[in-house]
């Protein structure tokens, strides 16, 4: 089958909406309001399986856009009688960018300026089922189609209006900037039109989506449309709503992992400190509310708790590493031809945000009120409701904009303890976590092991098994539940959630002969989550490393080794783009080295190509409290995400997206010891800092090669750390194998756990440069 052949099958299975005609509702409303059906006006044709692998028949994102279409009806756009038109969209923006796609999307087929579109967030909607979900690059994705075609519904139905009201075919009307105009000179705004286009009864209504050739806002870069309100600090998020009587209010947290409160002994106290309104014990520790935040972090820190022990007492990195190993599942028997084999160590790293962990909550007898930044705020909605004794319908959930998440916003617990502590005191309260607190006892990246084998006789790739081991991820945030509805359409078999979404997120872009990568997952003591990219990073990462020895043993070049093994075209090209921009094969100075990488996801390529320092100078230079370790010097990421609707939002979440495979490669992990993380904040997780940065940065956004966008949110996280990971093996001569490569070093003094949270820092003019 060709590559041309392969695409076509695959976007038949997967993408049965590929045509532009389709099916919408005009609902009976005041002003015009419009949803897509998701229904084409005429069927698409089915198609054969296309090949062996999983993930051609149907990815994570096929799965999660599968269980959105059923609702997307409900989901409207509005023209106002002022010209604006109105979308609350039901995604989670986290900083993604996709208020800003959206808004384009809408502008395109309506045909007005970006200017005109408000985009908000919906609140917590039931109904909507599975189409409330944020996460696996999956927003843009599942609601490019059904948006487009709200969007254009409301189109024809204002020129409709106009040419009724003008007596004129609408063939001989035309819009543009928002204003509609006939032949004879006559105009009017949108606004004008909205009460007549809207309709009296709900009704059923075909409509044509624009042609491609004709997008222009679809594909053209754009800055976003909060990027004013951001830098200028006019943005909202949750710390910053005036919610009537709702105070700071924090929590005392265990030492280890999960601990519950076994007894206080100064209750009445901590009350009578200065600013203390209230002190309760919760499910989770102690929760204190004041007058200011400082004031919270004063009593949290004067309370005195005995602790029961935690779900992770004693553990530590060695002890669940033996966990890991004796979990890992047999590769099967040995080979009969020539093979590299190697396993490789990921430890624990942080799921936290920069947004503190928080959220606002005002729980009363009879309702309650939640305001949070949620990914999940249906899952978050019906846990509130089940908490509190109260109907569904009782509870309303307000979904905030977010600064930052990483898969962190998909877990409601802020929201949990905010309600249960407004519960207990008959308060608001505005809740927040200490930055310590998620560092200790917030969402972790698993710790994992992934072992690998590659069998080949002369060049030829024989087989390619890979048994990744992995501490368990809890996704009982929603994703479980769309696996459960769908099971009986998935091509998995009968397994597990985390199984099947391993399964349904890793891609093999490389034609190994006989392949198959296998999950096992145990201990669940640890309050783990998906962080941005999920397993990608680590299985991606243990085998381009494992491509780059094999590639080594037969005499290979590295880029022109993975370039004869790839499977399809569009790979191909973003390999070749970035060894083309990236200076491929230049001579360099000792203990330096080039790096290169691919990742294929979600109907989407990407490869990375990266320069990275290991001399002596270099590794050794000072950095206050930190270890300064090898530096990326140069990156080139080219990425094919079939259509991009914002290059530049794409070019911006590479740009995130390789600050993340810098960290998970170099710097950033949690150390456990006695059952808690040592870290406990941003001043000793090292997340990629300004001295890791390089200083040589290109972002190369490949032509449109479909009709639809693919996965982009995550997309290169995965290349990006395998690059630097293939670097630092070229640079230092050596394979790394345990990651991040600095673990090793503890470079800071570890803060007590007792009390949970560090004194406010009083020193920080000392340290201006």
């Amino acid at each position: 089958m060709t590559d041309a052949d392969r695409t076509s099958r695959q976007g038949a299975v997967a993408r049965p909406f590929a045509r532009r005609r389709f099916l919408g509702y005009v609902l009976a409303a005041s002003t015009l309001t419009t949803a897509a059906q998701l229904v084409p006006a005429s069927g698409a044709r089915a198609a054969e399986i296309p090949s062996p692998e999983i993930t051609e028949l149907v990815d994570l994102n096929d799965v999660m856009t599968a269980a959105a279409l059923p609702t997307s009806g409900l989901i409207t756009v509005e023209v106002n009688t002022d010209g604006t038109v109105s979308f609350a969209l039901p995604r989670t923006e986290v900083g993604q960018g996709i208020t800003t796609s959206t808004a384009m999307l809408i502008a395109e087929e309506l045909g007005i300026p970006l200017k005109r579109v408000h985009i908000t967030l919906a609140d917590a909607r039931p109904e909507l089922l599975f189409n409330q979900l944020t996460g696996g690059s999956n927003t843009t994705f599942s609601t490019y189609t059904p948006i487009r075609v709200a969007a254009a519904l409301a189109r024809t139905r204002l020129l409709s209006a106009a040419a009724a009201a003008w007596d004129t075919p609408v063939a001989e009307l035309a819009m543009e900037a928002g204003v509609v105009t006939g032949p004879d000179g006559r105009s009017a705004d949108i606004g004008a039109l909205s009460r007549r286009a809207a309709g009296a009864r709900t009704e059923q209504v075909s409509v044509s989506l624009k042609p491609r050739d004709m997008f222009t806002v679809i594909g053209r870069p754009h800055g976003r449309v909060d990027a004013r309100a951001a830098v200028t600090g006019r943005k909202k998020f949750t710390l910053d709503l005036d919610v009537p009587d709702a105070m700071p209010t924090m929590v005392c947290r265990p030492p280890t992992i999960n601990g519950k409160v076994q007894s206080v002994s100064n209750l009445a106290e901590v009350r009578a400190m200065p600013g203390v309104t209230d002190v309760v014990v919760i499910t989770t520790g102690v929760a204190v509310r004041a007058a200011t935040f400082g004031r919270c972090i004063d009593a949290v820190r004067a309370l005195r708790v005995s602790w029961k022990p935690g779900t992770a007492e004693g553990k530590s990195d060695a002890s669940v590493l033996r966990e890991l190993r004796a979990a890992e599942l047999p590769m099967g028997l040995p080979p009969l031809t020539p093979s590299v084999e190697e396993r490789f160590t990921f430890h624990f790293r942080s799921n936290s945000a920069l947004e503190p962990n928080c959220a606002i909550a005002d729980v009363r007898a009879d309702r309650a009120e939640v305001w949070s930044s949620l990914k999940a705020p249906i899952v978050a909605k019906e846990a509130i409701a089940a908490r509190l004794g109260l109907p569904l319908a009782a509870v309303t959930v307000h979904v905030i904009e977010g600064g930052g998440s990483f898969g962190r916003k998909l877990f409601f617990d802020a929201a949990l303890e905010a309600v249960e502590v407004s519960q207990r005191i008959r308060k608001p309260v505005k809740l927040m976590w200490h930055r310590a607190d998620d560092a200790r006892q917030g969402r972790t990246h698993p710790m994992a092991t992934s072992r690998v084998r590659i069998d080949y006789l002369g060049d030829t790739v024989l087989g390619y098994r890979q048994r990744h081991t992995s501490v368990s991820t809890d996704l009982g945030h929603g994703l479980g539940e769309i696996f459960t509805a769908l099971a009986a359409r998935l091509p998995v078999g009968d397994i597990g959630f985390s199984e099947t979404f391993f399964q349904l997120s890793q891609s093999m872009p490389y034609d190994f002969g006989a392949n198959s990568r296998l999950l096992s997952e145990t201990d669940k003591g640890f309050n783990t989550g998906s962080m941005r990219n999920v397993y990608s990073p680590d299985v991606t990462c243990a085998r381009e490393l494992l491509v780059d020895r094999l590639a080594a043993i037969r005499g290979k070049d590295p880029y022109r080794f993975r370039r004869g093994l790839l499977r399809d075209d569009r790979s191909r090209a973003v390999l070749d783009r970035v060894a083309e921009a990236g200076n491929w094969g230049r001579s360099m100075p000792a203990d330096t080295a080039q790096g290169i990488a691919l990742h294929t996801e979600y109907h989407s390529a990407s490869a990375v190509l990266v320069e990275i320092d290991c001399r002596p100078e270099t590794v050794g230079r000072p950095v206050r409290d930190g270890v300064a370790g090898p530096r990326v010097t140069k990156a080139v990421i080219a990425v094919d995400v079939g259509l991009a609707v914002n290059p530049l939002g794409v070019e911006a979440q590479m740009t995130g997206c390789l600050m993340d495979g810098i960290a998970l490669a170099l710097t950033s992990s949690l150390h456990l010891r006695d059952g808690h993380f040592l870290e406990a904040s941003w001043d000793n997780y090292f997340y990629t800092r300004q001295w890791n940065t390089p200083p040589e940065l290109e972002v190369i956004v490949m032509p449109a090669t479909t009709g639809r966008p693919g996965g982009a949110g995550e997309l290169g996280v995965a290349a990006s750390m395998a690059a630097v990971a293939c670097a630092y093996g070229r640079a230092t001569g050596s394979l790394p194998t345990v990651f991040p490569i600095n673990h090793g070093t503890l470079s800071f003094e570890p803060k007590p756990t007792v009390p949970p949270v560090p004194a406010s820092p009083t020193d920080g003019l000392d340290h201006v440069r």
